[in-house]
């Protein structure tokens, strides 16, 4: 059975390489890296440094997301 994603909403600390971000997330000091997902990617929509995103996280692996939505 498929675990069911964490959704949280951060900010943009950084840009990396290869279409990967680091992301604060609210009210923790919780830092997680993620790529643009879905047709975040597809439609090639901007994402920079300072913006507000919402994101999944993997109940497997919190060090690792994907971002759904910029805010």
């Amino acid at each position: 059975m498929k675990e069911e994603a964490i959704e949280v909403e951060g900010s943009v600390v950084q840009a990396l390489g290869a279409g990967r971000y680091r992301i604060q997330v609210d009210d923790t000091d919780h830092v997680p890296i993620c790529k643009a997902g879905g047709k975040m990617s597809r439609f090639r929509i901007k994402i920079t440094q300072g913006d507000r995103v919402r994101l999944e996280l993997s109940p497997y692996d919190l060090t690792r997301g994907r971002i759904t939505y910029r805010l």
